[in-house]
């Protein structure tokens, strides 16, 4: 009875501090009145959760069924999930020797109402419920509230269940090393390096294994800039280990393991996986890539969680995964998982995507949901990160960044050259990414990398979205403003955003002119730069003004995808899918030859003499 008094008053501080973030969707915690929360025990209410042991068979994603009952049913009756399960005071630091320290230190993973699917559960006041749980380091816990929302109720905590190796290597992120032929493996357990080495073990598909070690990194809540990461958000994070697999060979087939070395000598080891080594920079071959930003996570269970407002996120997941067989290598530009402070929904998000980005490279770039911090050196002083300020991207996945405290980074995929930039860091004439946006963009040898991809989070060149149009604006303030000329002087080719929840497309344009009346096939020098909106990945959608420009070509208030073709060094095929089918719903192709990227445009080549 105790150990249940003090939870239920830590709770009083525990969800309240829900509320310190906002976001672009309901936030079902935040609507939690906990301050007005009571003890209701009785002897007859339980909870109990099964099996006790998940993961006999090596999964890291399993199941689990709960049942339970009440004498006192309610429609507004909920059940939390917890982890770790044991959530009472002796897990609590102490901010101030003066003050008892908060009782409850971790908000919920998600909850859902118990008669989710139960229809009869008001009457009967007993019911069961299942929801898919991860391998998350740690044990579960359960926790059955009466009272709805506003007037909640402890009424019965569960037993506790854990996976049989909660330590165990999972969710491996593959990305593209600083070199064309060397591939990163990056991926999250529980052994620390006082207890286990770390390895990849790869080679070629028939041919014989290489170990390759691994590096370990890890923070604690110190490393976080605020609230709700410093407080309630905060989860060990457990550790990130990254190999760096070199001497690849162009297009190759290759399988790889994660490995443990413990101290006794004996070996903890995930499945097998396979990727596909990425083509020599310049070589003429089918490359197919994936952009889109702003996708999230959300749950099969249909749970409601701190952020549950990216519906979209499982559709785009499944389309990917669908079609895995044709795309090489994908882009998720900014705003990741949304966790908004919250740790565990990393672990969440980085088994969602599990299946797709063990098989390809997964290429991030930062948002504001990520790093955006008062006080902190983002370029935005808002709270959008909720107090993770950079870390959490940063170290769950490796880019090629010379420093990843510094977002931006270029990468060679075969016919592409993409320049990555980060937006939440200031790009402006004479900054420091100013300087490697102008040398990206400079130093690919055209004649064999064509296709120059310019890739960034916030809108910096062009959008109809109704809040930068009521700006005036139709663009991130101080966007094409500060770049434009060097997308014109150095022809990049498209330019691809999210931020904005939807997805649109422009005409070639150059200072707000249209360089081409053509739609959807541009043969020959396109004079300008095309840019797409892509935010629509899988977060709440954002809407347009009624205004209409000329510059726009498509737009469509829904969730999808980019894909690019390059067929060969002169046919270039983009298309915008639906995340909900899969489908086509806009299209153009660019043919040219090498020719028609020297020839001079506007703003695109150096003063010349007549002399000889």
């Amino acid at each position: 009875m105790r150990i249940l008094r003090l939870i239920l008053l830590a709770s009083l501080w525990a969800f309240s501090s829900l509320q310190l973030v906002t976001s672009h969707g309901d936030q079902p915690l935040s609507k939690i009145a906990i301050y007005k929360a009571t003890i209701n025990l009785h002897v007859s209410a339980y909870i109990k959760a099964s099996p006790t042991t998940l993961g006999l068979k090596g999964q890291t994603t399993e199941w689990v069924t709960l049942e339970y009952a009440t004498p006192n049913p309610s429609n507004d009756d909920w059940i939390g999930v917890f982890s770790p399960a044991n959530f009472s005071s002796e897990t609590c630091p102490s901010e101030n020797s003066k003050e008892i320290p908060p009782l409850l230190c971790t908000a919920p993973i998600k909850y859902q109402y118990a008669n989710y699917s139960n229809s009869d559960y008001k009457n009967t006041g007993a019911g069961s419920l299942k929801l898919q749980l991860i391998n998350q380091r740690s044990d579960f816990s359960f926790a059955l509230f009466s009272g709805g929302l506003l007037n909640p109720k402890l009424v019965a905590v569960s037993n506790k269940i854990s996976f049989l190796n909660p330590n165990a290597p999972v969710y491996p992120r593959l990305a593209q090393g600083k070199t064309w032929n060397e591939m990163t493996v990056t991926w999250t357990s529980g052994y620390g390096i006082d207890v286990a080495e770390p390895f990849v073990e790869w080679g070629p598909k028939g041919g014989d294994w290489i170990r390759s070690p691994a590096g370990t990194l890890t923070f604690d809540r110190n490393s976080m800039c605020g609230a709700p990461a410093r407080s309630v958000g905060w989860r060990d994070p457990g550790f990130i280990h990254t190999s760096f697999l070199k001497d690849l060979w162009p297009n190759s087939l290759y399988r790889y393991k994660l490995g443990h070395r413990l101290l006794n000598g004996t070996y903890v080891w995930s499945q097998t996986y396979q990727f596909r080594a990425s083509p020599y920079p310049g070589q003429d071959s089918l490359q197919r890539v994936v952009i889109f930003g702003d996708m999230g996570k959300d749950e099969v269970d249909g749970s409601n969680e701190y952020n549950n407002f990216q519906r979209g996120s499982l559709n785009t997941t499944k389309q990917l995964i669908k079609d895995l067989k044709n795309i090489d290598i994908i882009f998720h530009i900014g705003d990741i998982c949304y966790a908004n402070g919250y740790i565990s929904q990393w672990d969440q998000f980085t088994s969602q995507v599990e299946p797709i980005t063990s098989t390809v490279p997964y290429m991030i770039a930062s948002g504001n949901h990520e790093r955006d911090w008062p006080g902190t050196g983002s370029f935005y002083g808002n709270l959008d990160s909720g107090g993770e300020c950079g870390v959490l991207a940063e170290t769950m996945f490796y880019v090629p960044a010379e420093n990843r405290a510094k977002f931006w980074y270029l990468t060679d995929y075969g016919m592409f050259r993409f320049c990555i930039a980060d937006t939440e860091h200031d790009w402006r004439e004479g900054t420091e990414q100013y300087k490697f946006i102008e040398n990206c963009l400079s130093t690919v040898d055209r004649q064999k990398q064509p296709w120059l991809i310019f890739l960034a989070h916030r809108v910096l060149g062009y959008s109809s979205n109704s809040y930068y149009a009521e700006e005036g604006s139709f663009e991130e303030p101080m966007g094409r403003e500060s770049l434009q000329k060097l997308w014109q002087k150095h022809k990049v080719d498209i330019a691809l955003y999210g931020h904005v929840h939807n997805y649109e497309r422009t005409c070639p344009i150059y200072e707000n002119i249209c360089t081409r009346e053509e739609t959807n096939y541009y043969k020959g020098t396109l004079n300008g730069t095309i840019h797409v909106v892509a935010g629509g990945g899988g977060a709440s959608l954002s809407d347009f003004t009624t205004l209409q420009t000329k510059w726009s070509l498509f737009k469509d208030y829904d969730h999808g995808f980019v894909k690019l073709t390059a067929f060969d060094h002169s046919n270039l095929l983009f298309e915008y899918k639906k995340s909900r089918d899969g489908n086509v719903y806009d299209s153009f192709r660019i043919s040219r030859d090498y020719r028609d990227i020297l020839a001079c445009t506007k703003d695109s080549c150096p003063s010349t003499t007549l002399a000889s």
